[in-house]
């Protein structure tokens, strides 16, 4: 994993990705290898890029026999560039948060406030300080915190809205992408606020200086996310999570099986329990965690690989083999493995690496293919790197198993 890491995924977006000529890293290049130098450059994939370039850097120069320490100096520097990019870009300096989406040029192109996104900033921005100690990059991760609690938090309901306005007004579409309902909260929204508010608890307690009331509010936030996902967007019927949900968490009148969403959400739940320290709290979740991991079997592929979702409501399936769910599918079972003692957990992520290894990386030009089809076709129609093809899920699989040190 630390050789596909190093030179296949990362060598990937610092030969190919760094956009020299304006700035930070290019918005896109195609499935068949095109780069578009003009695309648009999103925040999702910015904030990815500064996440994975510094975990890569805060996990790969720890290892005593790491070989090329010169090419960890070299995960620094782009990181550098990215937060750099990301802070002088990004950051809206006159209502606060993060723009969606810049041009090419580093204008803002689109200025609405997704809190999926300034989630993903404060998850990058904390990793960076975790990294290297900056504290530039903390206190910009402890503002966009207090930009979610303050703009996105459902005082009466609990729970996190999905976006706002430039200026934090309402907004009729709330959507993260084409794909998505229009509802006012979702799964995936929720997900990536845990993930990133667990991140910014561990980079404040590394901190000595951090003022044990903000240590505090942010602990009670997580708090709030885990029994969010415990008693709201669980389905203990289904035992699925729910994808989208109105202002009082009346679930959305469809019925969509999320299995990626499921396995991701199953470790990153109990990370997010183990960081909140609290043994009440674990006993809690991780019979939960368990449970969901087990629902999202029901994705799971005799050739190892996982397939997206399935709409029970029209009986359609997206069974390709999209990058991301494979990545979360190995993290997750090997997550359950470590903890939980189970060798068929084991099974399952090696299988899923296995088909990884063989149906997914481009070992010719480098990073993974968006998906496979189920004919086993490759899918060039999708990005090779995007607004949302990013050296994210599949960097992290590798770290998580890197600094696990699972025997």
């Amino acid at each position: 994993m630390q050789d596909v890491l190093e030179n296949n995924i990362l060598r990937f977006w610092l030969d190919k990705m760094v956009d020299h000529e304006n700035g930070g890293f290019y918005g896109r290049i195609d499935g068949n290898g095109q780069l578009h130098p003009e695309a648009e450059k999103g925040a999702i994939l910015n904030a990815r890029i500064l996440w994975s370039f510094s975990a890569a850097y805060r996990v790969l120069s720890t290892q005593t026999a790491h070989p090329a320490h010169s090419a960890c100096l070299s995960y620094l520097t782009a990181a550098t560039r990215a937060k750099d990019y990301f802070l002088d870009h990004f950051i809206d300096k006159e209502y606060g948060g993060v723009y969606w989406s810049l041009d090419h040029k580093g204008r803002p192109l689109d200025t609405k406030k997704q809190f999926y996104a300034i989630g993903f900033a404060i998850y990058a921005l904390s990793e960076y300080a975790r990294a290297t100690g900056d504290r530039e990059a903390l206190n910009q991760a402890v503002t966009l915190y207090k930009c979610i609690e303050a703009h996105s938090l459902d005082p009466v309901h609990n729970g996190y809205i999905e976006a706002c306005t430039r200026d934090w007004q309402p907004i009729a579409d709330m959507r993260l992408s084409a794909l998505d309902q229009n509802y006012p909260k979702s799964q995936n929204t929720h997900l990536h606020i845990l993930e990133p508010y667990t991140n910014l608890l561990r980079a404040l307690a590394s901190t000595s200086a951090a003022p044990s009331s903000l240590c505090s509010g942010v602990a009670a936030a997580l708090r709030n996310l885990i029994t969010l996902f415990t008693a709201k967007i669980l389905n203990p019927e289904s035992r699925h999570l729910g994808l989208f949900f109105n202002m009082d968490w009346s679930p959305a009148p469809v019925h969509i099986e999320s299995y990626g969403h499921d396995i991701e959400c199953s470790w990153l739940l109990h990370e997010a329990a183990q960081v909140l320290g609290d043994p009440t709290v674990l006993a809690r979740v991780e019979p939960i965690v368990q449970m969901v991991a087990r629902a999202s079997e029901k994705g799971l592929c005799p050739d190892g690989s996982m397939i997206h979702e399935a709409n029970l409501d029209t009986g359609r399936t997206d069974d390709d083999r999209h990058w991301w769910v494979q990545a979360e599918n190995v993290v997750g079972w090997m997550n359950i493995y470590q903890h939980f003692g189970d060798p068929s957990a084991l099974d399952k992520a090696e299988r899923c690496w296995q088909y990884i290894k063989s149906q997914l990386i481009d070992h010719e030009n480098g990073e993974w293919y968006w998906s496979r089809r189920p004919d086993g076709t490759v899918n060039r129609d999708d990005d090779k790197a995007g607004f949302w093809k990013c050296p994210y899920h599949n960097t992290r699989m590798c770290l998580e198993v890197i600094e696990r040190k699972i025997s």
